[in-house]
């Protein structure tokens, strides 16, 4: 979750010290010796059945109805028409000196071929101020903005401003089969400071937007609360949301109306590190999950952070050194084995964005780690 780069930099180094000498799974195999897997070009270990793609730019990606995929920066479009090789830039604001995307972002081709971009602006971002003694910081901001394209990314409309309040991240984006658009975002909370998650739906193609109810369980800390939703819906129409918690698992809710509004805010049995995940719906049919899960593979234990109404109001685990993968052929009633697909000695692997390239072939990168891999779903499931 963004707070300050330089801050956030100084959390991640004082955690990778405290855990210098804990065993680390990085380029090793798998505890069960089944996978050998392979090194990357930038040094990660990468599942056996997982292809490195050097060179592809973060994500996320969308496929544009003229076959084209897009991506964006912090500034402009990326369109390739070669399936990723080559990429051709183009801005995406009139103004690029009041608007820039920040890597937390999430990106959607709607049905109807416009582009949507859900960000926090970076140029906006201020006033984080975080007062231990109050665990707060009360006048941060940094807004939540909807960015849209009608034409497939050639022109890009002026961008809607959604909330002032500071959003942690963005991350996920989906419309509906009956054609509402919806995506996550977050707002801090005050006295104590603590992150709470809410939705905002259109059902004009990114036109205009309405935010849900604020989902806040509590908490205290800079990394305290609900935060860094993911959402899919079930096959039964209900909006299923995962969201990042420091208590162990991530915990869920569910819409009925399309976003407008969530409840059954609950604990799941998803064992999840204070990290985000993402589930996406393949075309298979099936949900994909992609995480870090709250111990290392075969461990049992692992250094905690906060306790202490700061980071939060209890200890966690900020397990990022192993991504791993899971499928659920019944909605999320049942899932395979989680599976590793990339570990690293000592660099986080976190923030995964996925993209179904084609039915079954999944391109796989993270915000940190800077992991670019393909891998095909027939490969870690059974038919």
């Amino acid at each position: 979750m963004c707070i300050r780069d330089s801050y956030l930099s100084e959390l991640a180094e004082e955690f990778l010290k405290r855990i210098a000498s804990e065993p680390k799974p990085g380029g090793q195999p798998a505890p069960n010796g089944a996978n050998p897997g392979k090194t990357t070009s930038t040094g990660l270990w990468i599942h056996g059945r997982a292809e490195e793609m050097p060179g592809l730019p973060m994500g996320p990606f969308v496929r544009l109805k003229d076959g084209g995929i897009l991506t964006v920066d912090s500034t402009t479009a990326l369109v390739s028409r070669d399936e990723g090789k080559t990429w051709k830039s183009s801005p995406l604001f009139a103004d690029p000196a009041r608007y820039a995307v920040r890597p937390e972002r999430a990106l959607l081709c709607t049905r109807s071929g416009s582009v949507i971009v859900a960000f926090m602006n970076d140029r906006e971002i201020a006033n984080w101020r975080w007062d231990p003694k109050t665990s707060d910081s009360p006048d941060a901001r940094l807004p939540t903005y909807a960015l849209r394209s009608p034409d497939g990314g050639k022109t890009w409309e002026t961008p809607q401003k959604l909330h002032d309040d500071w959003t942690g991240a963005i991350r996920d984006i989906i419309q509906t089969r009956s054609g509402t658009i919806v995506f996550t975002s977050m707002m801090m909370r005050h006295r104590p400071g603590r992150h709470a998650v809410l939705t905002y739906a259109s059902q004009d193609d990114g036109r205009t937007w309405r935010p849900s109810n604020v989902i806040d369980l509590g908490g205290v800390g800079h990394h305290g609360g609900v935060t860094e939703a993911t959402i899919e819906q079930l096959r039964d129409g209900r909006l299923w949301m995962l969201m990042r918690t420091n208590w162990k698992t991530f915990w869920e809710a569910f819409s009925d109306d399309e976003g407008a509004s969530w409840h059954t805010a609950r604990a799941t049995t998803i064992d999840a590190s204070s990290a985000p995940g993402l589930i996406k719906r393949l075309a298979s049919g099936r949900l994909v999950l992609i995480w870090n899960r709250y111990f290392p593979e075969g461990q049992h234990s692992f250094p905690l952070t906060g306790g202490d109404n700061q980071w939060s109001e209890v200890p966690v685990s900020n397990h990022r050194l192993e991504l791993s993968i899971k499928f659920s052929g019944d909605d999320g009633k049942t899932w395979t084995d989680p599976v590793v697909i990339a570990r690293s000695k000592k660099d986080w692997i976190a923030y995964p964005y996925l993209f179904e390239a084609r039915p079954g072939e999944l391109w796989i990168t993270t915000m940190q780690g800077n992991l670019r891999i393909r891998l095909n779903e027939r490969d870690f499931v059974r038919n």
